[in-house]
């Protein structure tokens, strides 16, 4: 039995006496208290139906009808009516001259004027001359409006969740081509304005010069300082890269994250505009000469913390899991204050939450932090990053820059070097000269097992960022002891130097030579 949608439908029109009159009110509980029992027992070709009339007053006459759908049982139609007829007013002055509850299983009316047929002790509903239905023409409409309205609001309903998750589905694919720009309108630059920011790309503009392409400073209007990286034009992968950098960067926040500003694309033209960050990239102060007495202890630790938390960022804590894949100094800008921004996310990959690993066929990066199952067989993950770090962390330490690929190790590189110091308990022998006697010695055997425990041959005995800044952050941190690195010059990774023919290959000979490769973001 149904109770529920349940609709009231009333002429509020009548005789003011008559709805005031005690004796309009007695004939209507006379009425809805038959109809009831006489609906639940009846029987013939009307089941579950039930009339009755009784006198209001001396010219009214009120008509009532009951009626249950037939699959009720005789107990529910009782039960369906009553609750139906208790919907009516029982007292004086709040009824009208007719009204009708309507129940999905019954439904029960009155009106003052016969809307049935009666004759001798049957009753029927009034009918069509052609035999029709038996219920009247006036409830009929009722229930076609109310179920061609009950459609309407189920197929605008569904409409419109159909219209949201298409656009949903769009917005998804746009982001898995690399073709949505992040507020694109408030990032985008006209090529004049840049032209004008960097004295029209004048060479003493000119501040460095990146895997893609030139490096300018630029002075923008409002006399906000800014970064011009410039790709080149002849560069294959430029619009691949330029693409991928955009998409990654305008969602990124983060204290050690350098940050974009926007982006010029007009013609042939591919421009990415940076915060300016004055003190250049991390490798000016460990391997300039001039620059490395600048940098105290205090201050290289900061950085390799400040770098851990921006990996971790990258790996964990941003709305994107994304692996950079070319970690190294000279893409570590300093501000003033010598924090650490992470920059060039040219070669990154953005990769699923529960993804665990990737794999390409074409090698990006720099020899000398590459992992070797990168390097190798093309496998990236975040554990890759990790490796790269960890040589970065002994790079600071040292002030030496590593040596060694997977092309050729000698037994000088960094990685041999740190390892036979730290198996013969002489972390501190490594330390960059320049900073002497001032350093925490807790702090610099710290970092070098963490910078040992990140470039271990198996990626899995690797830490992860997380535990990184975990081990940084904790004074007293229990640290495994590590295993030995990967390109360890006496190790068993010696026997997978060779470098397959199958995979891309190179020019030149230097160790940390930078290859490029074309980037599909996901």
């Amino acid at each position: 039995m149904e109770t529920l949608p349940r609709y009231k439908i009333e002429i509020p029109l009548g005789d003011p006496v008559l709805l005031q009159s005690k004796r309009f009110y007695a004939a209507l509980g006379s009425v809805l208290n038959v109809l009831p029992n006489e609906a639940a027992v009846s029987i013939g070709s009307f089941n579950k139906y039930a009339v009755k009339q009784e006198n209001a007053s001396v010219s009214v006459t009120l008509y009532g009808l009951a009626q249950c759908t037939p699959d009720l049982s005789a107990g529910d139609c009782r039960r369906c009516i009553e609750d139906a007829a208790a919907e009516f007013p029982k007292a004086c002055c709040g009824g009208s001259i007719g009204e009708t509850i309507l129940f999905p299983s019954c439904f029960v009316r009155y009106e003052t004027y016969p809307f049935y047929q009666h004759s001798g002790t049957s009753a029927s509903i009034a009918t069509s001359n052609k035999g029709g239905r038996n219920i009247s023409t006036h409830l009929i409409a009722i229930i076609v409006v109310l179920v061609v309205i009950l459609v309407a609001i189920f197929c605008i309903g569904g409409y419109f969740l159909w219209i949201k998750a298409k656009k949903r589905r769009k917005a998804s694919h746009k982001e898995n081509l690399g073709l949505e720009f992040s507020n694109s309108e408030s990032l985008e630059f006209d090529f004049a304005t840049i032209e004008i920011a960097t004295n029209n790309f004048s060479d003493d503009s000119k501040i460095g010069k990146g895997g893609y392409g030139q490096v300018y400073k630029g002075t923008l209007p409002n006399g906000q300082e800014i970064a011009v990286k410039r790709l080149s034009k002849t560069s294959g992968q430029g619009a691949e890269e330029f693409k991928n950098e955009v998409m990654l960067i305008a969602k990124l926040q983060h204290r050690n994250l350098v940050r974009l500003i926007g982006f010029c694309l007009e013609d042939q033209e591919k421009i990415l505009i940076y915060e300016y960050v004055p003190n250049k990239s991390l490798d000016h102060f460990l391997f300039d000469s001039r620059k490395q007495k600048q940098l105290t202890w205090p201050e290289r630790y900061n950085i390799i913390k400040g770098i851990a938390r921006g990996i971790l960022y990258l790996h964990e804590d941003s709305r994107l899991k994304i692996i950079h894949r070319d970690i190294k100094p000279s893409n570590v800008l300093l501000d003033n204050n010598m924090i650490p921004k992470i920059s060039d996310f040219g070669m990154a990959r953005m990769v699923d939450i529960e993804q665990i690993q990737g794999h390409t066929n074409r090698v990006v990066g720099t020899y000398g932090y590459m992992s070797p199952e990168y390097a190798m067989h093309g496998q990236f993950s975040v554990k890759s990053d990790v490796f790269s770090f960890g040589v970065m962390v002994l790079e600071i330490i040292s002030g030496k820059k590593n040596s060694c690929s997977f092309e050729s190790c000698r037994v000088d590189d960094l990685l041999s070097y740190a390892w036979n110091q730290w198996k013969g308990e002489s972390p501190f022998e490594m330390l960059d000269p320049v900073m002497q006697e001032s350093y925490a010695p807790n702090e610099v055997e710290k970092c070098v097992q963490i910078g040992l425990l990140c470039v271990q041959e198996n990626p899995d005995e690797r830490p992860t960022m997380g535990t990184v800044v975990s081990y940084l952050t904790n004074v007293s941190a229990d640290m495994p002891f590590p295993m030995e690195p990967a390109f360890f010059m006496h190790g068993r990774t010696r026997r997978h130097s060779g470098y397959s023919a199958e995979r891309e290959s190179y020019s030149g000979h230097s160790t940390n030579h930078t290859l490029s490769s074309s980037i599909h973001p996901r």
